[in-house]
């Protein structure tokens, strides 16, 4: 067997196949060619779906004539010139490989002219063979006309897709791009009609209304945040939005669209709790972090990268995402509309959407916790911000119960703060069976801190309180608070209550002892992980022997866990720890914790007294955390005065 060097013509097509995998992929490396040139307007048009004819145009600064066929060498590039450049880049491309893919694979055609330039170019090139230099009339700034990708590869053409999906891809890429640049106009053309626009006016709200449409838009909530280095901004859906799958997860880092595992696995973990089962929140957002921190050339299609500080990232997004869900009350309007009207805008209070720039999406009002009823919101209300601690343990400041006489429930040992006045008191009873599980919400309120002497001062008396009316089909308590109408899933809020509770247990656990604890086998891995780890698991009440591997034995457990399975929750997090998730408030632990409360709290259908409601009603008002029960599930709605009397045509 003897060792030759391969023709350049073969080389060259296996190196274009690391680069062009579809029409898309030419899109994208032509497309972040323009905007490294400068250009404020791209034109993208496609025909079969990009294999037969595509045409990139933009106003970009040109080609000087003479380096038109140095463009097309491979490795060829004005952005980088030696081995430094490599770890401060700020361009899209960089390694030079992009013109010359394209045309070892198929029939390209170059329209190029700088400014002020009096003739510019028409550059012909197929296979990798130049066939035509001569100069002509053309605007400033540069067209790619590629025609029959994949012509002489005729193994790669087949396996294209049906042209609807390639078409789709390209459409895809381009609106991805958009977003990323929205100061730049982008237009898509596809099979001689105009698809997508985006004006370029430098918002990107603008852009996501563009790329997304208005029902993705109007269910935003800005983010912005910067620390250490790394500042984000963007939106993310509300909880209540989740969507099905992970495609509208939008990552950019420096303007380049990535898809990043890291910063997916902390946005998702910020929703921890706020989406439901199977449900995932959606993004568009905008890292901006040091050049030299960020590895962009893991790829020849630069779609993944490595950061040299993930944590740090991760944290960073974790952090921004859950400010900005906080800084926003989560208590949802409650939708009265026909569904027919749902294909209009409405002409109240809303304007109606016009070509003109859209102003930023702005954020919810947030409801001001203030125990033991919520207050009005005011516009210029300062948005309570809680200060972050860790992953996956974000702690909110609850205003603390207003000095006011107290009333005591049924219960000896259950107390809230100062109720309304009740057209009759209500008599005494015992706590029906069915909601025995109501108890827990005692210990909250007795270890509730003492009031500080400045606290009156800050509450205004004629501000409402929430107040129980009534309950509807045994499951939904319906409470006023002001000019709004609440209404409360009882089995999701005292679910989300007990949570709570049990979390904040376990986060400075008492252990219990584990007397004749059986052996548990783990793999290999899992058993590293726990060892390896053993120190953070003390920190957390969990001591484990490990004198038998691969064999572990529990030695201890926080007393919150104690009644439950405790293989299976070894197991869960020896599986999370092989999986990184070193924080063990992101693991199984705080699903078994969810276990726990929903066992534990009341069921619809259960009858509860007046009274109860009421103290369920303000323990939800009094805990900003408490607006989406643990498996995702809002916790309650918001009808306004306004709406209901629209309702009744009575304005």
């Amino acid at each position: 067997m003897s060792i030759t060097v391969l023709p350049k013509e073969l080389s060259e097509l296996i190196a274009a196949g690391e680069v062009i995998e579809r029409p898309a992929s030419v899109i994208k490396e032509l497309v972040e060619n323009s905007i490294d040139a400068g250009a404020r307007r791209i034109t993208v048009e496609i025909r079969n779906g990009g294999s037969v004819y595509m045409r990139i145009t933009d106003d970009g600064c040109g080609i000087a004539p003479e380096e038109v066929p140095t463009a097309f060498l491979r490795h060829a590039t004005s952005k980088i010139l030696e081995k430094a450049d490599l770890d401060n880049i700020h361009t899209l491309g960089f390694r030079g490989e992009a013109l010359a893919s394209v045309a070892a694979v198929g029939r390209v055609e170059m329209l190029t002219k700088q400014a002020g330039a009096e003739y510019g170019v028409r550059y012909q090139i197929e296979g990798g063979t130049e066939c035509g230099f001569e100069r002509t009339g053309c605007p400033e700034g540069t067209t790619i006309v590629i025609r029959d990708l994949f012509f002489n590869v005729p193994a790669r053409q087949k396996f294209l897709k049906k042209d609807v999906t390639e078409s789709n891809a390209v459409s895809a890429i381009v609106q991805k791009i958009a977003l990323s640049h929205p100061e730049i106009a982008f237009t898509l053309i596809r099979d001689h009609r105009r698809e997508f626009h985006a004006a370029g006016d430098g918002t990107l709200y603008s852009a996501i209304y563009a790329v997304y449409g208005r029902t993705f838009a109007q269910d935003l909530l800005p983010v912005s945040y910067s620390e250490d280095g790394i500042s984000l901004e963007g939106y993310v859906v509300k909880p209540l939005y989740a969507k099905n799958n992970r495609s509208l997860q939008t990552f950019f880092i420096n303007g380049r669209y990535v898809k990043s595992v890291t910063c997916s696995v902390a946005l998702e973990e910020a929703y921890r709790t706020l989406v439901m089962t199977g449900k995932f929140p959606a993004c568009v957002l905008m890292l901006t972090v040091p050049p030299e921190t960020v590895d962009v050339n893991v790829h020849p299609a630069k779609a993944a990268v490595r950061f040299t500080d993930e944590k740090r990232v991760s944290s960073a997004v974790f952090f921004a995402v859950k400010n900005a869900l906080m800084q926003n009350g989560l208590i949802y309007d409650f939708q009265m509309r026909p569904p027919a009207d749902w294909q209009h805008a409405p002409k109240e209070p809303e304007p109606a959407f016009t070509d003109a720039p859209l102003p930023p999406v702005p954020p919810l009002e947030p409801v001001q916790p203030v125990h033991p009823a919520p207050q009005p919101v005011q516009a210029e209300t300062p948005v309570p911000t809680a200060k972050p601690v860790s992953v996956g343990n974000v702690r909110v400041t609850v205003h603390a119960p207003e000095p006011e006489e107290s009333v005591t429930m049924h219960s000896p040992k259950l107390e809230y703060g100062a109720a309304p006045a009740a057209p009759e008191p209500v008599a005494e009873q015992e706590t029906p069976s069915a909601f025995a599980g109501f108890d827990l919400l005692q210990d909250t309120a007795a270890a509730k801190p003492a009031v500080p002497e400045q606290a009156p001062a800050l509450v205004q008396e004629e501000q409402p309180r929430i107040r129980v009316i009534g309950e509807a089909f045994t499951n939904y308590i319906l409470a006023q608070a002001g000019d709004s109408l609440y209404i409360i899933d009882k089995h999701a809020a005292h679910e989300r209550v007990l949570f709570e509770q049990f979390r904040d247990a376990s986060r400075t656990p008492d252990s219990q002892m584990i007397l004749n604890s059986s052996e548990l086998l783990l793999s290999v891995a899992e058993f590293d992980a726990l060892q390896a780890n053993q120190e953070a698991l003390q920190q957390r009440g969990f001591v484990f022997d490990f004198s038998n591997p691969p064999y572990v034995a529990v030695c201890a457990v926080p007393v919150v866990c104690a009644s439950l399975n405790l293989d299976e929750l070894v197991l869960e997090l020896a599986e999370n720890l092989v999986l990184g998730k070193q924080n063990l408030e992101s693991t199984q632990l705080e699903d078994a914790l969810h276990t726990m409360a929903c066992k534990a709290a009341i069921r619809a259908g259960d009858k509860n007294d007046l009274s109860e409601l009421q103290a369920l009603a303000e323990a939800v008002f009094a805990n900003e955390q408490i607006r989406h029960c643990p498996h995702g599930r809002p916790v309650l709605f918001e009808l306004t005065r306004h709406e209901i009397e629209k309702q009744f045509k009575r304005v």
